[in-house]
C-alpha cells in the first residue's frame, strides 16, 4: 500500500511501518511547532525589552491619595453616629435573644411574645438603619470617587507621558513584578501635588 511518510515522501509500507512513520511524523512536527515558538518567544522578549513597561495599581493609588484620607476621616465623622446607633440596636438585640434563650422557658406566654415582638422590633430597625446607612455611604463613595477620578487620570496621564511608557498593564493582572516597574507611588506623589 502506498502512503505518505511525510510532505515530500510517499512511499510503499505496511500497517505497522505505517504506524512507525506516523509516528515519526508526529515527533517531527513537534520539534517544529517547538522550535518555531522557542524563536517566537525569543523575538518577542528581543521586543520586550526594547519596549518600556509599567505597572500601576489603580484601586492603591486611590485609596492611598491625601484625598481618600481625608474623605475617609470625614466619612467617619459624618456617619460615626448613625453607625454607633446601629451598634447600639444590634449589643440590644442580641441582649433581647440572649435572654430568650436563658430564660425562654421559665417566662410565661405572654413574656416570652413580649420578648420576641420586641427582638423582632429590633432586628427590623437594625435592617432598615443598616440600609439607609449603606445607601448614603455608597452614594457619598460615589460623589467622592466622581470628584477624584478626573484629577487620578490626569496624574496617571503625565506619569505616562513624562515616562514615555509603552506598555501600562493593571496590577490586578499581574502575579509578581520588580518595585521599578510599579508606577503607583509616583502617580500617588503626582496626585497628592496637585490640589
Amino acid at each position: 500500500m502506498i502512503r505518505r511518510c511525510s510532505n515530500l515522501l510517499w512511499v510503499r509500507r505496511s500497517d505497522s511501518e505505517n504506524q512507525r512513520c506516523a509516528i515519526g511524523s508526529i515527533r517531527v512536527g513537534k520539534f517544529i511547532r517547538v522550535t518555531v515558538l522557542s524563536l517566537l518567544a525569543l523575538v518577542s522578549f528581543q521586543a520586550a525589552a526594547e519596549m518600556k513597561i509599567a505597572v500601576l495599581d489603580y484601586q492603591m493609588a486611590l485609596l492611598e491619595s491625601d484625598a481618600a484620607k481625608a474623605y475617609s476621616v470625614d466619612a467617619e465623622k459624618k456617619f460615626g453616629a448613625q453607625l454607633q446607633r446601629l451598634k447600639n440596636l444590634e449589643a440590644e438585640a442580641k441582649r433581647l435573644q440572649e435572654r430568650l434563650q436563658r430564660d425562654g422557658a421559665q417566662l410565661n406566654q405572654s413574656e416570652r411574645e413580649k420578648l420576641e415582638l420586641e427582638f423582632r422590633q429590633k432586628a427590623r430597625e437594625f435592617q432598615v438603619q443598616s440600609k439607609e446607612l449603606n445607601e448614603a455611604k455608597a452614594l457619598s463613595d460615589r460623589e467622592m470617587l466622581e470628584a477624584l477620578k478626573p484629577k487620578l487620570d490626569a496624574a496617571v496621564e503625565t506619569i505616562l507621558q513624562n515616562g514615555s511608557y509603552d506598555l501600562v498593564l493593571d496590577r490586578g493582572g499581574v502575579v509578581e513584578v520588580k518595585p521599578e516597574f510599579d508606577i503607583t507611588r509616583q502617580v500617588i506623589e503626582r496626585l497628592n501635588s496637585t490640589r
